[in-house]
């Protein structure tokens, strides 16, 4: 098939923004995913994995673990979601997304396997590409492999593989629907990427969380706070100036590429992953130059100037506080703000709102995601006007990226959030350069 007659075939199966929308639909079979893999010849096991999990930062974590790896020479394949604004983004080898004629020919070879399941085996969207991420890697083929889980951990079609490092960045309510209303179902869920013989980082240090992770049976645990930890994280021009200390050594006055003094966690995660998997510490200079290097788009990310145009896919409270923290310390200085926000169904839009600072924008300018679970944009602007915000709704990111625009003085900030589904909307609007 040509790209576009494979990507229509995709998207003829259910995925998880259907599968949120309509609750009549049925949550993922891991099952169907190990019948399919072994239908491939388990290319899941061609490499090693390493794992990761966690209600924010995952793929930040997954950018800078898969650059500490390839700096020192390791083939390295890369799967992330969501993507912003290509499909291709998903998968990546050696920093580089997949080219349309690989993504065609992988999802090409899975359309012709699909039969071979039975008439009443429904593959899901995100199984099929998880498929071709594990296919391709296998491929090409990659030393290790870094993973991010789509959702959850146990029940994930990522969780066929079995990760031989296990990396946790954090728990937090998300996705409550499915994975559980307290921290503790969410933490049991996600700990189900755990493998007997792996090692887990966790960066969760809340002790009851802790326990779950390590009653899954790792080889061994890294705790935060016990074993690695941030000394040190200063603003930089352009990112954060960190001291780290790992189980293995101590990195100090490292220059990191990312803004935001949550990016110092996300780095130190990877930073011991890498040292977890190669059992040891790794050269100064090559974690100076990963450091250096590094790049997540659509986290803090600034994509133009007078005024300044900075997005961030907050998704959740915790992320929106964590956006909100490092505008202030990044960019206090900016006389009057901006805010474009749109979200998804499932969050509500005052606490987000009062995560993001919203009563200190001059305007909030709401808009939908694209994506069948978007509230309604004039949902959001209702609840920043009962905040206190002067507030209104936009048809599109794009319409409320052209008003933002048109009402920005050039020292202002235009601040985009609430959704990735948003961030990439505005990165495809405003023509942003691609990684």
């Amino acid at each position: 098939m040509e790209l576009g007659d494979a990507l229509a075939w995709l998207d003829r199966h259910q995925n998880l923004e259907r599968m949120l929308a309509d609750t009549r639909l049925a949550t993922p079979d891991p099952e169907r995913m190990r019948r399919l893999m072994h239908v491939m010849g388990d290319p899941q096991q061609a490499a090693p994995i390493l794992h990761l999990t966690g209600t924010n930062g995952k793929t930040s974590t997954a950018r800078a673990l898969s650059t500490l790896l390839g700096v020192v020479g390791l083939r390295v394949g890369t799967f992330t979601s969501p993507h912003l604004e290509r499909i291709n983004e998903r998968l990546a080898a050696d920093g580089e997304d997949i080219d349309d004629a690989d993504l065609a020919e992988v999802l090409s070879s899975i359309a012709q396997l699909e039969p071979l399941l039975g008439p009443d085996t429904h593959l899901t969207w995100f199984e099929i590409l998880t498929a071709a991420a594990y296919a391709w890697f296998a491929d090409r083929p990659v030393d290790a492999a870094v993973v991010e889980v789509g959702l959850g951990g146990r029940w994930d079609a990522t969780n066929v593989g079995d990760g031989s490092v296990v990396i946790v960045t954090n728990v937090g309510l998300d996705h409550v629907e499915l994975l559980g209303p307290t921290e503790a179902d969410v933490a049991r869920e996600k700990a189900g990427i755990v493998k007997a013989g792996s090692t887990l980082v966790i960066s969760e240090t809340r002790p009851e969380l802790v326990e779950i992770f390590e009653a899954e049976g790792p080889e061994r645990s890294w705790r935060r706070g016990r074993d690695f930890d941030v000394e040190a994280n200063d603003l930089a021009v352009s990112g954060r100036l960190v001291t780290l200390r790992t189980p293995g050594a101590r990195y100090e006055d490292v220059f990191l590429s990312l803004r935001g003094r949550h990016q110092a966690d996300n780095f130190l995660d990877a930073l011991v992953a890498a040292e977890a998997f190669f059992d040891g510490p790794l050269d100064p200079g090559l974690v100076a130059e990963a450091a250096a290097t590094v790049r997540s788009p659509g986290r803090m990310e600034v994509v133009g100037r007078q005024p300044l145009i900075l997005l961030d896919g907050a998704k959740n409270v915790p992320g929106a506080r964590t956006a909100a923290r490092a505008v202030d310390e990044e960019f206090g200085q900016v006389r009057s703000r901006i805010l474009v926000v749109g979200m998804l169904r499932g969050k509500d839009p005052r606490e987000m709102l009062d995560a993001l600072d919203a009563t200190r924008a001059r305007v909030v300018i709401a808009c939908p995601p694209p994506s069948p679970r978007a509230i309604p944009a004039e949902e959001v602007a209702a609840a920043a006007v009962e905040l206190g915000c002067d507030a209104w709704s936009a048809a599109s990111v794009a319409d409320a990226l052209d008003e933002a625009l048109g009402i920005a003085d050039p020292e202002d900030l235009i601040l985009v959030s609430g959704s990735l589904y948003v961030v990439g909307a505005a990165r495809a609007a405003l023509g942003a350069a691609r990684r």
